[in-house]
């Protein structure tokens, strides 16, 4: 007599999670028994860490590599990526602009400069038919590195642009002149996936996404994925997706550690290799108005934005990417 089979149980959500998470678990462990063994050669994302080339000299300036520096969630390290390295860049012989594209305008302020204080900024340049770039680009304390700044004003551009033709091909169009002049521009944008932030991506090469090592920045990055998806679709067919940048990483933490882990199961190769590590140094750097690379040369922190300077120009050498993205 044949034994019926046993009905099927679903195995709830809250299971199938716990196995992920274990699973993650065991490859944090994992990738740390061989740090501790004496593998130099894995780095925090237990991956094995590659040797990036000094960057070689320029003979010559242009045209502009672009790429928009994107995180719909805050407080991820979208500016203080923007800034470190931007100057870290410029270390390395390469003529940078930096383009605040957040109406708070903390990337100006990372660099010294009172928003409230500018008669010009980037909104002027999208909504006056007369304004130049060369009237309103700064320059920084850092060599090499011009910065086209931003205030609260920029945050009524996003409601006047939307009644304009083209209105997600402004910044592109009047950021082109300046192309030429520069090797990388790179744009801060806000907090958000809004009209702005289409304009960034939409005049990219590429974007970078700094992602804090915490559960909840991870969960926004879908949706951040579909944005830049629909972009390169229907507006921008060169757009790319650069890397993805772990931040405020503390090795002490297993959460920390776990949230990093998961990205790399989830993102593979697109997660960069450098990581930057939590430290108060990069908001001492900010309160004097100085990028950590020179704020304080020799701390960590200044030492990761150099590396992941290599890693950047590395990948882009070696996608071949160059040119700026014409205007629609």
């Amino acid at each position: 007599m044949s034994v019926p089979a046993r009905p099927r149980v679903p195995v709830p959500a809250e299971a199938f999670f716990c196995d992920i998470r274990w699973e993650v678990q065991r490859k944090v462990a994992g990738s740390h028994r061989k740090r501790e063994r004496g593998n130099p050669n894995v780095g925090p994302t237990g991956r094995p860490l590659p040797v990036f080339p000094e960057p070689e000299p320029l003979l010559s300036h242009g045209p502009a590599r672009v790429a928009a520096v994107c995180n719909q969630k805050g407080g991820v390290g979208k500016t203080t990526t923007t800034i470190n390295l931007g100057a870290a860049l410029a270390e390395m012989g390469r003529r940078v602009l930096l383009v605040d594209f957040d109406p708070q305008g903390a990337l100006s302020v990372g660099l010294g400069v009172q928003p409230h204080e500018l008669d010009v900024t980037v909104y002027n340049l999208l909504m006056e038919r007369g304004a130049t770039p060369a009237e309103i680009i700064m320059k920084t304390n850092v060599a090499g590195m011009d910065l086209l700044p931003s205030n609260i004003d920029l945050s009524g551009a996003e409601v006047q642009l939307v009644h304009e033709v083209g209105r997600e091909f402004v910044l592109g169009r009047v950021l082109e002149p300046v192309f030429s002049e520069y090797d990388v521009v790179l744009i801060d944008c806000q907090p958000s996936l809004g009209l702005l932030t289409v304009n960034a991506l939409a005049c990219s090469h590429g974007v970078i996404v700094p992602l804090e090592c915490e559960y909840f920045a991870m969960r926004g990055v879908a949706l951040l994925m579909e944005t830049i998806d629909k972009v390169s679709t229907r507006l921008n067919s060169r757009l790319v997706m650069d890397g993805l940048l772990a931040t405020m990483y503390d090795s002490r933490t297993l959460h920390s550690r776990e949230v990093l882990m998961g990205v790399v199961e989830g993102f593979g190769d697109k997660v960069f290799h450098t990581v930057i590590s939590r430290t108060v140094r990069f908001p001492d750097a900010t309160v004097a108005g100085e990028p950590i690379t020179r704020f304080d040369p020799a701390s960590t922190g200044a030492s990761s934005y150099r590396e992941l300077a290599k890693e950047v120009l590395e990948r882009w050498r070696q996608a071949g990417r160059a040119g700026p993205v014409r205007a629609g």
